[in-house]
């Protein structure tokens, strides 16, 4: 990259899962491609849908140059397995920084030059960010994620939403090679963005949240996660807590990225100890102390 970066677009592969998403996908596509500052190609995997997808973004955008959409016709299954997909055949080679996208969300004309601007200043190896949720009923809300980090926050936790994510080359090609290396591991670890998140953090790269949300979150009801905000959220959180769901994710997510000391999640004097290590907000940390203090979060590693 050119010394004087002030002066300097840089290349920026933006990876866009999909799935049934002809609904919204047009008001994405359009916040890309309207980036402040930064080049950018557009490469789209659409997992195989019913609602014409992959035909509207083809009509629509076939002649873009800037857009390179995936053969279709494989069903992934899942998001998550949709963008390992995306890792795996877009070469990033050409590419100074590889970001994430979602199907159904409005970026800020600023957030690929914001992320870029404080990876370079900082140097950062990858950006996530808050984020605006909102809703069909025109409710805004911004959804903090950028408490500060905590030493083992990544096996209990994403650094927010995938669709925020920014990575310079040299680390979206350790993500790929770590992907490739790890196929049936990974298959067990349901979010690809906490994943990443785990996988860097554990490799020492650097990750910054940042607290300006450059995008707007939509909120429906085919969000694959969503906000997770208000009382019906934190009783779905409540239940994967206690039917085990959240515990197998965390065992699963540290095997995955070979956490050294991953035969002390099931120690229930190791979680107390260090509670206040292992989520970022504080609110977070006393309903995880709770939950392994009452017996309802226990992880049985393998």
């Amino acid at each position: 990259m050119n010394a004087n970066h002030s002066h300097y677009k840089p290349k920026i592969a933006v990876l866009l899962a999909a799935y049934n998403g002809r609904k919204w996908i047009k008001e994405q596509i359009d916040s890309i491609l309207n980036q402040d500052k930064v080049n950018v190609n557009l490469y789209i995997s659409v997992d195989f849908s019913s609602d014409g997808t992959h035909e509207f973004v083809l009509s629509e955008y076939g002649a873009n140059k800037k857009i390179i959409v995936l053969p279709y016709g494989e069903k992934f299954g899942s998001a998550g397995a949709n963008f390992i997909r995306l890792f795996r055949d877009v070469d990033f080679s050409s590419y100074d920084f590889i970001a994430l996208s979602d199907q159904d969300d409005i970026w800020m004309p600023y957030k690929l030059n914001r992320a870029y601007e404080k990876m370079i200043n900082k140097m950062i190896g990858a950006v996530s960010s808050n984020v605006i949720a909102f809703w069909p009923n025109g409710r805004e809300s911004v959804i903090k994620k950028s408490y500060p980090q905590r030493a083992l926050d990544y096996l209990f936790e994403s650094a927010g939403p995938g669709c925020t994510f920014v990575l310079r080359n040299e680390v979206a090609n350790k993500v790929k090679a770590f992907f490739l290396d790890n196929e049936e591991k990974i298959k067990n670890v349901y979010l690809h963005d906490w994943l990443i998140y785990a996988f860097c953090r554990q490799n020492n790269i650097n990750w910054l949240i940042d607290e300006e949300a450059s995008m707007y979150y939509r909120q429906h009801e085919c969000n694959s996660v969503g906000a997770n905000i208000g009382f019906s959220a934190y009783i779905s959180r409540l239940k994967k807590i206690n039917d085990g769901w959240y515990s197998k994710q965390v065992n699963n997510v540290a095997n995955a990225i070979l956490f050294p000391d991953r035969n002390k999640l099931n120690s229930r004097l190791y979680l107390i100890k260090n509670f206040n290590k292992i989520r970022r907000r504080r609110r977070d940390q006393i309903i995880l102390l709770l939950a392994v203090m009452l017996g309802l979060f226990h992880i049985r590693t393998n």
